[in-house]
């Protein structure tokens, strides 16, 4: 139990000591190519076109949160909306590549897995 103790104790501070830090497009995109390629082994030609329009996808993503953050206005509703059309770019492209059922389980499987967890706050916090 101690040992659990001292464990959990430098996790927490390593945690604290980093703060919070954005992954890299490159991370982002290879967390997806692996849930990806494990869900249902799209093969390398596929997986270079996914790596690809997700690449694109995370820049742009990134260079709008950073427009809007230096603009001083981090209005949530306006973020969601970029979101959502950046999101529905990018799986129009994925809808070329991608099978039916492969799509399937992007949205409604791996997608859903992606996003960041915020920790156990009533809806609406």
């Amino acid at each position: 139990m101690a040992v659990f103790a001292a464990v959990f104790s430098m996790a927490s501070m390593n945690a604290g000591a980093q703060g919070f830090q954005r992954r890299t497009v490159e991370e982002r995109v290879k967390a997806v190519h692996e849930k990806l390629d494990s869900a249902f082994k799209p093969g390398t030609d596929k997986l270079a076109q996914i790596d690809s329009i997700f690449t694109n996808s995370y820049k742009i993503t990134d260079a709008a949160r950073e427009e809007m953050m230096a603009s001083g206005s981090m209005d949530r509703d306006a973020m969601r909306a970029k979101m959502q059309e950046i999101n529905g770019v990018r799986d129009e492209k994925l809808n070329k590549v991608l099978t039916e059922d492969q799509m399937k389980i992007w949205k409604d499987i791996i997608e859903p897995s992606m996003r960041p967890q915020r920790g156990n706050r009533p809806p609406g916090q």
